[in-house]
């Protein structure tokens, strides 16, 4: 039975967009506009692309139960634990249709973790990976990248970028993204401090030799972040959980 919209009820029945589908059309958007495509993979991924095509040891941490879901009756295949084996993924997409470098790429999607869950993480979240791969990259492209990502979606906003050194398996070198929100219209709550946004930095040339490039005559950026935690910046969200938690009360409000 279809329900007739009257003056009545017509406010009622108005739906409200979760704020990571507002969040992934918004990174589209402005993505987009610089030359970004978009890609997707599969949840359930082989051990090859979640780890070793992006240059993850036998041995790494992340390979251990306590951070990955494993497939029962398939022990090589987990449940996703980033979106970066869609980078593998994509050149090699690229490549069997014949299409060479530059690539730019971005990629919004639901990953797991197996951890226990607070204010701040989840089992499951999304992220957004972005990926650019050619003859000319450098670290320079990536800062740019970022902070036009950061000013045209906090717009009216100063936005502050820096990095800090890191470490990645499947970047070299790594670093950490921090991003401070700074000025009078900057909310008050997280006016000058440095809020630590995702991790990112130069594609190691393993993993682009994994893809079918030649490492010696390309090379690209990376950075993968987490849409949960922009969201709770972006809205001063106080419990991360509130997004999968399907309670209208908190979806009315977007």
């Amino acid at each position: 039975m279809k329900s007739e919209l009257t003056p009545e009820n017509k406010g009622e029945m108005r739906g409200h967009m979760h704020p990571i589908s507002s969040l992934i059309r918004e990174a589209n958007k402005i993505f987009s506009d610089m030359g970004f495509a978009f890609a997707s993979g599969p949840l359930v991924e082989s051990e090859w692309y979640n780890f070793d095509s992006l240059n993850v040891p036998k041995d790494h941490p992340a390979r251990d139960m306590q951070d990955t879901f494993f497939m029962k009756d398939e022990p090589e295949t987990v449940l996703r634990t980033h979106t970066s084996p869609v980078q593998v993924r994509y050149m090699e997409e690229q490549l069997k249709k014949g299409i060479q470098p530059p690539y730019r790429v971005i990629v919004p999607g639901k990953v797991f973790r197996n951890e226990a869950t607070d204010m701040t993480h989840e089992a499951e979240f999304f992220q957004i990976e972005g990926l650019a791969v050619g003859e000319d990259i450098t670290l320079a492209h990536l800062k740019g990248t970022l902070e036009r990502f950061f000013k045209e979606l906090f717009k009216g906003v100063n936005v502050e970028v820096r990095f800090r050194p890191s470490f990645f398996p499947f970047t070299e070198p790594s670093v950490e993204v921090d991003m401070r929100l700074m000025g009078e219209t900057a909310p008050e709550k997280l006016r000058g401090k440095w809020i630590e946004m995702m991790g990112a930095g130069m594609v190691h040339p393993n993993v682009i030799k994994n893809a079918g490039l030649d490492p010696q005559k390309y090379r690209g950026f990376a950075f993968g972040m987490g849409l949960d935690r922009l969201a709770i910046v972006r809205w001063a969200i106080d419990d991360i959980r509130l997004m999968h938690s399907a309670d209208l009360r908190f979806i009315n409000q977007f």
